[in-house]
């Protein structure tokens, strides 16, 4: 089969049609919400604070919600999850659409819609991730992960962030929010068409959602190479997030003319980057040393980070970054695909808002730090740091996670 062909094949699948049609639509929504708000918030009250506070709802819900969704998606229907997170999405952006359109609207409507986005993702990505492996074969799982990959940054950074700010430019923020809440009823609709799949049988005792959720971190604890996995994904989270998003804009200004143009096209190389790498890595099979190859290209693929402290050259500096977030790309996608065929299903849920609970705990840590770090460290000297310190971390983890030694025993699609 074609390599062109194999990354398409996950779409002759009806229900993961319906599936990417409303995670285009969600992520679409998501990214023209953001804009949206920032705007009826303004129009609301021009105010830094009040913005700053709104726009923290979303972080709010999505890091509240971020384990209960994983121990949900484990105990009850995945199918029943997704309309459930689609339908509430859509009502509360009709109301917030209805309002803004008749004047009624408030900063805690504002705040109250982005908080149940957010906690809407949380139920939705762990119920996804333990839905696609009932939807499609486990060959075809690398193929819909980097389809999804690549639709995010298309999607969620591109275009939806554009056609919001096209939209409320051209009329207002109350018609921005109606076609927010359109998509996700669109969304909604997409999900009530999935079939119903007979979810795997729950054996022993009835537990609680405590205990479900215990289970779940012993499991991941007791896993060698997810432990490490998980604990090399953190750390990466924690070294390079703070310097792309809070330290690329000195560096741009300090060095260019025109800094703000620059920091935009540099964040666009990264993420066209993640786009083609998930592309990519979509059309392959998975290596047969699939972790030592996500885990080397992971830590590896931070390497370019160290030119844009090195080299005060924008073309250089794009190139990078473009190799930065392919690397990344590539590897959520592989990391995905390993978590659907290497941890049990009836635990996929729960492992999945772990991971997402931990990604998300260490980048608000990384931006936080990012700053007062700078007033001691030059920031040229962080991003060679944040270059050169993952690939050794990648080796440790490879090594304490004895990574070899499960490839040998499962292999994958060799």
């Amino acid at each position: 089969m074609s390599k062109k062909l194999r990354a398409l094949r996950p779409l002759a699948s009806r229900d993961y049609r319906l599936l990417f049609f409303a995670v285009g639509i969600e992520v679409f929504g998501t990214g023209m919400w953001t804009i949206v708000m920032v705007f009826q918030v303004l129009a609301l009250d021009d105010s830094p604070l009040a913005l700053s506070a709104v726009a923290t709802g979303m972080s709010l819900g999505l890091f509240a919600f971020s384990i209960v969704g994983g121990v949900v998606a484990d105990r009850f229907s995945k199918r029943l999850i997704l309309v459930a997170v689609q339908g509430t999405t859509a009502a509360v952006m009709t109301v917030v659409a209805t309002l803004a359109s008749t004047g009624a609207i408030a900063l805690w409507h504002v705040a109250a819609a982005s908080f149940v986005l957010g906690a809407g993702s949380a139920f939705f990505y762990p119920a996804y991730s333990a839905y696609l492996p009932q939807v499609l074969p486990a060959e075809q799982l690398l193929a819909a992960n980097g389809l999804e990959g690549a639709l995010r940054p298309a999607l969620g950074a591109g275009l939806g962030p554009a056609l919001g700010g096209l939209v409320v430019g051209m009329w207002s923020p109350a018609v921005g929010a109606a076609v927010v809440a359109a998509s996700y009823l669109a969304a909604f609709v997409a999900v009530l068409f999935l079939s119903r799949r007979d979810e795997p049988a729950r054996t022993g005792e009835p537990t609680s959602a405590w205990s479900d959720l215990r289970a779940g971190v012993r499991y991941v604890v007791g896993t060698r190479w997810l432990l490490w996995t998980l604990i090399f994904g953190s750390s990466l989270a924690l070294i390079i997030q703070g310097p792309i998003e809070v330290l690329l804009p000195f560096l741009t200004r300090e060095r260019f003319a025109d800094g703000e143009a620059a920091f935009g096209f540099l964040l666009a190389a990264y993420g066209i980057g993640g786009a083609i790498g998930s592309l990519v890595v979509s059309s392959l099979r998975l290596p047969r040393r699939y972790l030592t190859f996500m885990i080397l290209c992971w830590g590896g693929g931070t390497l370019p980070l160290a030119v844009l402290g090195l080299v005060p050259d924008l073309v250089a500096m794009l190139a990078a970054l473009f190799v930065v977030g392919a690397a990344t790309g590539a590897c959520v996608v592989i990391w995905g695909t390993l978590l659907q065929r290497l941890v049990p299903p009836e635990m996929i849920g729960r492992v999945a808002s772990l991971d997402f609970f931990v990604s998300i705990a260490f980048m608000p840590v990384s931006i936080a730090v990012a700053g007062p770090l700078s007033l001691i460290v030059p920031i040229e000297v962080i991003f060679v740091a944040a270059g050169v310190l993952p690939p050794a971390l990648a080796v440790l983890a490879l090594l304490a996670g004895r990574m070899s030694t499960l490839e040998r025993r499962r292999p994958l699609d060799a």
